[in-house]
């Protein structure tokens, strides 16, 4: 009964259960059942009228995630910081969150569906590009960001997440090296000079299939490196 009168409150018990399975057994090793049997008594026709696949849920739980922590929003407030120094703060907020960088690396491999990798593509040319370009724009109007094309750039960004995915583009930590290497020296040289010394550092410290320059809004959240 409460399940039917209070729908976002099964939402959130499902995501919680999730979370905390997910963190502790791994993604591929949690199964619906499982889930299933921390949820107190619901079913799992309660699961599937909310979620069509533990996908499904993983999606749903990296987006609240990110919701809850959005690193854009965060950088909006400081008002001591130009373009540029946003954008690379934004993506070092991104990095201090250890359960979502877990779930990032858990949720990685599912890009290998050619569905979801469509569709994380699609929420992050909706979700994402905004977001980069107001930076951008920012960036430019202060000057610490030279260019002319401000929404292509930041589509731009969002098409190198894809490139830098070795489940995608296949790759060993030297290649992915080499690629940041080339992602560093291309922005700078296209007026966006997004690497400093301390994303270094991130990306070093990163297992090799989180390294991704951009940010995901769903499936990964490393930012523009």
């Amino acid at each position: 009964m409460a399940r039917n009168k209070y729908p976002e409150v099964t939402v959130e018990k499902i995501l919680e259960v999730s979370q905390r399975l997910f963190l502790e057994k791994g993604y591929d090793n949690t199964t619906i059942q499982d889930i299933v049997n921390e949820l107190g008594g619901l079913t799992k026709g309660a699961i599937y009228h909310h979620f069509k696949s533990k996908e499904e849920i993983m999606d749903a739980l990296s987006e609240k995630m990110f919701t809850s922590n959005n690193p854009f929003e965060a950088v909006k407030k400081r008002k001591d910081l130009n373009g540029l120094q946003k954008m690379q703060l934004a993506i070092k907020l991104n990095q201090s969150d250890e359960n979502q960088i877990e779930l990032t690396r858990q949720a990685i491999p599912l890009l290998k569906n050619p569905r979801v990798l469509a569709s994380m593509l699609e929420s992050n040319r909706q979700f994402l590009c905004p977001y980069w370009e107001e930076l951008i724009e920012e960036g430019q109007k202060d000057g610490s960001i030279q260019t002319q094309y401000p929404k292509e750039l930041a589509e731009l960004l969002i098409l190198l997440d894809l490139w830098m995915l070795p489940t995608v583009f296949p790759a060993d930590a030297e290649g992915i090296h080499n690629r940041h290497l080339f992602i560093f020296q291309l922005l700078e040289k296209i007026g966006l000079p997004l690497y400093d010394q301390e994303i270094g550092e991130l990306l070093e410290s990163l297992p090799t299939v989180l390294k991704v320059p951009a940010v995901y809004s769903h499936w990964s959240l490393c930012s523009p490196t």
